[in-house]
């Protein structure tokens, strides 16, 4: 960085300053909008399905009505009008809704009644006391249902199919070959708060309390839905407990707006952890198949990859798990395709790192096989085969950043120590010790966004943007951004955020909120830098006169002339003078459809994992986790970290622990709730360590800033699952891995 660009960005961006809203958190000062209690406030439950296809032929009102406390029951007869039907798709990214427009069942967990009480005891008890009764119909929840059928589109519109090159000429010319099939399961979001919604009408004044990932496309969703305008939706989402995808769009809250309109009152509604597990979408099964060829060398001749996968009956979203087969090596011939089942479950949707979580499972494990028959270490074989241009369209990228943490992460795990062949190491208690890596990658993306920018008389500043803090301290990264835009101290920054009524910030999802509503920042506040600047340069009196824009920099609350750091104005001196309390500047930011065009814009990285396995029991433990992640210029390293450690948490219950257990005759998941769908705790996470390697790309934004939250993932499950092999030398193909697949393994190799 050259010292110009020092100065214009100031000292917070960088720094490893601790989270603005951790005081408030740990001491329960943060308030979730269940938090919100509202004078008159009533409590809904919903009741839910228990079957997965039917319809609701009975349910006792009666008895939920005669409850003491409850208020009123909302059912498909009763309940209020909405000015579009819930199947209707209006907004971007949204989704066919189940709002008790009738009585037909798509899937185990859809709502199919409200209760509405005084307190949530009553509510609770009146849900069970409708006591339903179903016209069940047979169900299929697994990927062998029938009717397979080619997608018209995967993820975002993405095609089903891909081709780049001759694929089975490959193949055939190919010395080495393998095709593997993997499978991953269902897969649900189990985010420490969840969804709910506090909601107060006032005539078509509609006021709400409720996590979101985007306020914009909320607002529009329920303004069709309800028939207002999206200026009369306020809604506040001050801090979100987590997020991943699930609360991008209103869902199930929507029956907590409709029950508030039916009672006349405030009404609150939390879903319970069980209902989770139904309306909220999910990430999708798949059945991954890889068939891959190299030339004696161990050059990739070809790459196919087939992901079979799994909507609902009534909606579509396509896990698009072939796209991780499109940047990472550099093939003559490469082919993704998909097809995908309906199922009788909710529509699935986007789950952190959707597509590349359980497409670059498979694709590592697959690698790591081709590796094997070509007799080459892993490391080495993805050295061999990296992508220097994205494969597909042939884009130029940071390819060098991947080569760098190769290096860094291998170094610092000690991989030049491994042995090639499996079953080579053991720790002191006999545990078989294994070592495995993977290839992380995830898009550097990027939505539209606004901000605003305000330079106060006292020397303050304030930014405002209506962004969202779903725990991953984005308040903090935001601040020292503006801050630095603004040329203050950070104490000096008052940070505006949480509010719709704010300027849209976009939406808090696919890595990118940083570099969206970051950069919309930059830009409001180097539009108020320049107003400031224009009172300054303008006026005799000033040091600064006659210097123009480009000759000042923001320093520490004071304009600097650049040829001249001596001579300088506080920005109070500046705004008196002209009798001004503030100046104020407005700034957006969207991606450069030109620079997407020439360059393809990923971030990415190497993991590497140490695995101890228990010969007798199958049972596996994560020891070591080593990532090196590059992800452009960093913010606040702090932070940073955590992001990629917690990504790599994740990748470790993807690879062991997670998965939803499915009753092919109910339709129901058996495991709905934090004691049977595992999730890794304390005791699960091994020594873990995050190398953030230094990267400079200039294309990707103003602040080339990549995302950092998912890309974690999309290494490590893969990672483990091949360290699993090498200590074994099983090869376990489903996931999660379990000790009864392990043992299986182990026994028929014996």
């Amino acid at each position: 960085m050259s010292d110009i660009d020092r100065i214009r960005h100031g000292s917070s961006i960088g720094q490893p300053i601790t989270r603005r809203d951790g005081p408030l958190k740990v001491t329960g000062q943060a308030r979730f909008a269940a938090d919100t209690h509202k004078p008159g406030l009533l409590h809904a439950v919903l009741a839910t399905s228990s079957i997965a296809r039917g319809r609701v032929t009975f349910l006792d009102e009666a008895a939920a009505r005669a409850h003491p406390g409850v208020v009123a029951v909302m059912l498909p007869g009763n309940r209020p009008a909405l000015a579009q039907h819930p199947d209707d798709k209006s907004a971007p990214f949204s989704f066919k809704m189940d709002l008790l427009q009738d009585d037909r069942v798509r899937y185990a967990g859809q709502p199919i009644a409200v209760v509405i009480a005084e307190t949530l005891e009553a509510a609770t008890e009146g849900a069970a006391l409708l006591a339903p009764r179903y016209a069940a119909e047979p169900v299929e929840v697994t990927l062998d249902a029938p009717g397979a059928y080619v997608p018209e589109a995967i993820g975002v519109g993405g095609p089903a199919e891909l081709r780049h090159g001759d694929v089975e000429a490959g193949l055939q010319d190919a010395a080495r070959r393998i095709e593997a099939v993997y499978e991953t399961p269902q897969q649900f979001h189990n985010a420490m708060e969840p969804h709910a919604v506090v909601a107060e009408w006032d005539g078509d004044r509609l006021s709400l309390d409720m996590p979101t990932q985007g306020f914009a496309l909320t607002q529009m969703r329920l303004a069709g839905l309800f028939g207002i305008p999206v200026e009369a939706i306020a809604i506040r989402s001050p801090f979100i407990g987590g997020g991943f995808g699930s609360k991008l769009l209103a869902g199930p809250q929507v029956l907590g707006i409709l029950a508030a309109r039916l009672v006349g009152r405030p009404v609150k509604l939390v879903l319970t952890r069980a209902q989770m597990y139904g309306p909220v979408t999910h990430r999708a099964p798949t059945r991954q198949t890889l068939r891959l060829g190299a030339a004696p060398d161990g050059a990739l001749l070809a790459l196919h990859h087939h992901v079979r996968t799994a909507t609902s009956r009534f909606d579509d979203f396509i896990e698009p798990a072939a796209n991780a087969s499109h940047t990472l090596y550099a093939a003559p011939a490469i082919v993704t395709t998909t097809d995908a089942v309906r199922l009788d479950t909710g529509t699935p949707g986007f789950m952190r790192a959707p597509g590349e979580a359980s497409g670059s499972a498979a694709l590592e494990c697959a690698i790591d096989e081709m590796a094997e028959a070509c007799g080459m270490d892993p490391l080495a074989f993805r050295l061999r085969n990296y992508a220097e241009v994205e494969p597909i369209s042939n884009k130029p990228f940071s390819s060098k950043a991947l080569r760098e943490c190769y290096a860094s992460g291998a170094a610092r795990f000690g991989w030049a120590g491994r042995p090639l062949s499996p079953r080579q190491m053991r720790d002191a208690d006999g545990l078989l010790l294994g070592w495995g890596m993977g290839t992380a990658t995830f898009p550097a993306l990027m939505f539209q966004a606004e901000a605003r920018a305000v330079l106060r008389r006292d020397g303050t500043g304030l930014m405002e943007s209506g962004t969202h803090e779903m725990g991953q301290g984005a308040w903090t990264a935001f601040a020292q951004i503006a801050a630095d835009s603004l040329g203050l101290d950070i104490e000096r920054l008052e940070l505006r955020a949480g509010r719709s009524d704010l300027p849209n910030a976009g939406i808090a999802g696919g890595s990118a909120h940083t570099a969206t509503a970051g950069s919309a920042m930059q830009a409001a506040g180097e539009a108020a830098i320049a107003r400031l600047t224009e009172l300054a340069v303008a006026d005799p009196r000033s040091p600064l006169f006659g210097a123009g824009n480009i000759g000042v920099v923001p320093r520490g609350g004071r304009l600097v002339r650049w040829d001249d750091p001596s001579r300088s104005e506080d920005y109070a001196e500046i705004l008196a003078r002209a009798g001004l309390e503030q100046v104020e500047g407005r700034g957006s930011a969207a991606a450069d459809p030109a620079a997407s065009d020439r360059h393809a814009m990923h971030a990415h990285g190497a993991v590497f994992a140490e695995v101890k396995v228990d010969p007798d029991l199958g049972q596996v433990r994560v020891t070591r986790l080593v990532g090196a992640f590059a992800a452009g210029r960093i913010i606040n390293p702090r932070l940073v970290q955590s992001q990629y450690q917690g990504g790599m948490i994740w990748g470790l219950s993807f690879a062991l622990q997670e998965g939803a257990v499915l009753d092919a005759r109910s339709g129901r998941v058996m495991n709905a709730d934090l004691a049977g769908y595992h999730v890794p705790v304390n005791a699960d996470v091994p020594s873990i360590e995050a190398i953030l390697v230094e990267e400079e790309d200039r294309h990707v934004n103003a602040l080339g800033v990549k995302g950092v939250g998912e890309i974690g993932i999309t290494g490590t499950a893969g990672a483990i699952a091949n360290a699993v092999w090498h200590a074994t030398g099983a090869r376990i193909r489903h996931f999660p891995i379990t000790p009864e697949a392990i043992g299986r393994a182990l026994a028929a190799a014996n």
